[in-house]
């Protein structure tokens, strides 16, 4: 099936794409910030730059996107793979899924509690604020 847009309008689409301050990220932070607990930004120092950094409390929040992390749940349409070009695909989002679970286990065996929120379960409030209040009491 070919691509709706040109190549251009593709590859501009594709550079628009922000990896700070997206709109499930600033959900998270405004809901998190909302109940009272603090945060730093995506600290370099550690392994994937978590989104959200509770460093008193040794856990970090990270924001992932279905389709860049390739969200493996049955309901979430925006994890599966493209039908086109999966030759670049493929090795691409495969790359992201081990650097993930690198940079989680590098977290883990450091002492971090690691969450990882994927930006389908932010489009239901209340189910995402028990999730992330589960994860930080």
């Amino acid at each position: 099936m070919a691509d709706k847009l040109s190549e251009n309008a593709r590859s501009a689409n594709m550079a628009a794409i922000r990896s700070k301050d997206t709109k499930p990220e600033m959900i998270v932070r405004r809901l998190v910030h909302s109940h009272g607990y603090r945060y730093r930004l995506h600290r370099k120092e550690l392994p994937g730059k978590p989104d959200l950094v509770f460093g008193p409390r040794k856990k970090v929040i990270f924001v992932h996107g279905c389709f860049w992390h390739q969200h493996n749940d049955p309901d979430c349409l925006d994890g599966r793979l493209p039908k086109s070009r999966l030759d670049y695909w493929l090795p691409k989002l495969e790359r992201n899924q081990q650097r993930d679970s690198s940079n989680q286990r590098s977290l883990e065996s450091s002492g971090w509690k690691v969450l990882i929120i994927w930006d389908c379960e932010t489009k239901e409030i209340a189910a995402l604020e028990m999730k992330i209040k589960a994860f930080l009491d």
